[in-house]
């Protein structure tokens, strides 16, 4: 697992340089026919992926998007009237039994159809009309990390392909970024030994980092067996708030923009039930003082452009978290690649 979030700047690398000519060619096609609406399917972590491309694509285009629910199909042999609409399917093996009868669905009723896998020979890719490959290499840990690195960005990419005002200039600082996150290797692992008989936690994101929270939050349940909720800000102040009592572990997303002040009111409140709270943001982020509840990335994530100034950190704010799970588990003596009554493809109805 270590190994291959080391790995995640040289795959996003590739897979923009392999892939760029791929998406111009569906962007002429999307300039002709553009789809009314998304839906995209997916599972575990490629359904965070989802979960992130689904906020990316409704803010940088405009157009609806859902997530799907495959057992409407693979249950209930629902149809669904999918004219004009645009689905794909996101799989890092492209053997997830029902993301791929969502898209085969779709597919008979009229639908658009892609698919982004990480395996150029599955059935996704024979089955999706465009393919586009997570050129990530073989991911051998049961918890994925580069793949998902590698479906966000394709989610950048399909939103440009959708007419986004996103510049292929700073998807390729994206790579760079992952790196300065990288330095923080050592930090890290200092910073998960006091979490070492962590048993319950939350992680609270908002926005473009919401997809972020789900995903540590997966990648500590699944490495180091905590119990770990995930909520917005909003939704965590509806209730589940209520269960922070003094020493309970938060972990914060915090980059600056428009979501900084309700994660700054968050902060504010858990300091005040004298929570653990640890925040993960970055250079430009000047709100957060640097202090030993403070993750920051040694780079400036802000962009010059139209679109929210927090875009382009999902990316480089995940690998610390990625770190941290890798980290934790190895503080509990645990096998974060081999987890128990885990395997690497999971298939389902």
């Amino acid at each position: 697992m270590r190994d291959e979030i080391r790995q995640q700047p040289a795959a996003l690398e590739r897979t923009l340089r392999q892939e760029i000519k791929n998406v111009e060619k569906l962007k002429k096609r999307l300039e002709k026919n553009p789809p009314r609406m998304i839906v995209l399917a997916a599972r575990g972590t490629s359904d965070n992926a989802a979960l992130f491309g689904r906020y990316l694509l409704e803010i940088a285009t405009g157009i609806p998007v859902s997530l799907a629910a495959p057992s409407i199909f693979t249950l209930y042999g629902a149809s669904l009237k999918c004219q004009d609409a645009l689905f794909v399917a996101i799989s890092q093996s492209g053997e997830s039994t029902d993301t791929n009868l969502v898209l085969e669905r779709a597919k008979e009723q009229g639908a658009l159809t892609i698919g982004i896998t990480n395996e150029a020979e599955s059935s996704l890719a024979k089955l999706a009309e465009h393919a586009f490959l997570v050129r990530a290499g073989r991911e051998k840990s049961v918890a994925a990390t580069k793949t998902y690195t590698g479906q966000m960005l394709m989610a950048y990419l399909l939103a440009y392909a959708l007419g986004a005002k996103i510049k292929l200039d700073d998807l390729k600082r994206l790579p760079d970024w992952a790196a300065a996150s990288l330095k923080l290797e050592a930090e890290i692992r200092e910073r998960a030994e006091p979490y070492r008989y962590m048993r319950h936690t939350v992680v609270v994101g908002r926005g473009l980092n919401y997809a972020n929270a789900y995903e540590f939050a997966l990648k500590m349940m699944e490495t180091c067996y905590v119990v770990a909720e995930r909520f917005s800000s909003a939704d965590f102040l509806h209730g589940p708030i209520a269960m922070v009592e003094h020493a309970f572990p938060v972990f914060l997303f915090g980059p600056g923009g428009v979501t900084w002040p309700s994660m700054q009111g968050m902060r504010e409140r858990l300091d005040q039930l004298k929570a653990d709270t640890l925040v993960i943001t970055d250079a430009s982020n000047k709100d957060v003082a640097a202090s030993k509840r403070v993750i920051r990335i040694p780079a400036k994530l802000r962009h010059a452009g139209p679109l929210p100034e927090d875009v382009y950190t999902p990316i480089p704010y995940v690998v610390p978290a990625q770190l941290f799970a890798a980290s934790l588990a190895e503080e509990k003596g645990l096998d974060p690649d081999q987890p128990r009554t885990l395997t690497k493809v999971t298939r389902t109805l």
